[in-house]
């Protein structure tokens, strides 16, 4: 099948846009790979809950799993977002990934639980047209839980062992840019 075959083309391309969208959204190539290794957790995930179940990986499940690739980076974003934002205010890089990691497990929690819970109706639809709905909402419910659960303890560490291999230049906030001498310039990795 055609469409089987382009579905690891169009993995790749959804991965190279979310990543080069976060690269311009944080101003560095180093925070948006944090991000995104949290994607695998995901598609496994996902890819469990249709084997669990015993449905096919067609092309409704290729489709939960490109919009897991979005989901999941929510869950990363929030921790690495707030980590950075607590370097800016002179924590360590191990006190920032501690702190963003408890200050956002709730919110992390709670969005992700709402937005599995909304899926399930999908995941156990009958009646007609049923196949589709089952596929998209196992692979991903199954996805999301399976992200929510693990990047809660795998992204911390990632960031840690990443920003301490890359630690780049902490952005200071704007009051003490406005203090900096003029030569002074706060450089991104």
């Amino acid at each position: 099948m055609k469409s089987g075959s382009q579905a690891g083309l169009l993995f790749g391309v959804s991965l190279i846009l979310v990543y080069l969208v976060l690269a311009a959204q944080y101003e560095s190539w180093v925070l948006p790979f944090i991000i995104l290794l949290g994607v695998p957790l995901a598609v496994v995930g996902g890819l469990g809950a249709q084997f669990l179940r015993g449905l096919a990986n067609d092309v409704f499940c290729q489709v939960g799993l490109v919009l897991l690739i979005g989901l999941a980076a929510k869950n990363s974003i929030l921790i690495v977002e707030f980590a950075e934002q607590l370097r800016e205010r002179g924590l360590t890089i191990l006190d920032a990934a501690v702190e963003a990691s408890r200050i956002r497990l709730r919110p992390i929690l709670m969005t992700s639980l709402a937005f599995i819970l909304g899926v399930l109706p999908l995941a156990f639809a009958t009646g007609a047209g049923a196949g589709a709905r089952n596929s998209v909402g196992t692979s991903v419910a199954g996805g999301m839980l399976a992200s929510t659960l693990l990047s809660i303890f795998f992204i911390p560490v990632l960031y840690v062992v990443i920003r301490s291999l890359a630690p780049g230049k902490v952005r200071r906030p704007a009051a003490d840019e406005a203090a900096a001498p003029a030569g002074a310039v706060a450089a991104h990795d």
